[in-house]
This record gives structure tokens, C-alpha cells and sequence, in this order.
């Protein structure tokens, strides 16, 4: 067993400018990733055949997915299944954990857990 400290994993920018993702621990099958999104930064619509959880840390995000929108605030969570195209937009600064199944990463390969 090996344990991921955020402050030692080095962030990746993503395809979308200025958010940032560092990947955590992950296994064969699934991986947690942190997501740094300032405030006023979007992830435009887009899909990809993970399946992934998200868990609002901190800010708020308006999030999109089937045609809807809606508000997430710290604390609040959703799911995006795989291949179905969503958003994100930053309304503060915000922090997310995401967890990918299968597996994604973003960084070069943290230790696994």
C-alpha cells in the first residue's frame, strides 16, 4: 500500500485552458483525480467512455448533461456516464474530486493505492 499526498503529485493542464487535474491514487479500474477549476473557466460540452463521478469540494459549478443545467455547490455530487456529452462552468473557484472508471489519468502515473 502507498499513499498519494496531493501536495506531491504535480498538476496537468487539461484540454480545456486553465483548469488544472492532478491524478491521485488509482487501480486497474478506476482512478481519483482532483480538478482545479477557476473561477469563470469552462470545460466545453464533450464526452468520453469513462464513467465518472464528481464531488463539489469547494465553489460552485454550473453543470450540464441531457440537454439540462443545473447548480452544484460544495457538497454536492453527480454522475456522468460514459459517452454522454456534459459541461462545466465555474462560478467560483471551485474544486472536485472525480472518480473515472475505467481508469484515467492525467498525470504520469501516481503510486497505486
Amino acid at each position: 500500500m502507498r499513499i498519494v499526498n496531493v501536495e506531491d503529485v504535480t498538476a496537468k493542464d487539461t484540454p480545456f485552458p486553465g483548469i488544472e487535474r492532478k491524478t491521485l491514487a488509482h487501480g486497474d479500474r478506476m482512478s481519483a483525480i482532483q480538478t482545479i477549476l477557476p473561477k469563470g473557466t469552462t470545460a466545453e460540452l464533450h464526452s468520453h467512455p469513462h464513467e465518472h463521478l464528481r464531488f463539489c469540494l469547494q465553489g460552485r459549478i454550473e453543470v450540464s448533461m441531457h440537454g439540462e443545467t443545473g447548480i452544484c455547490e460544495a457538497g454536492g455530487s453527480w454522475v456522468v456516464p460514459g459517452d454522454v456529452e456534459h459541461a462545466a462552468h465555474a462560478l467560483e473557484d471551485s474544486l472536485i474530486l472525480e472518480v473515472f472508471s475505467p481508469c484515467l489519468l492525467y498525470t504520469s502515473p501516481s503510486p497505486r493505492a
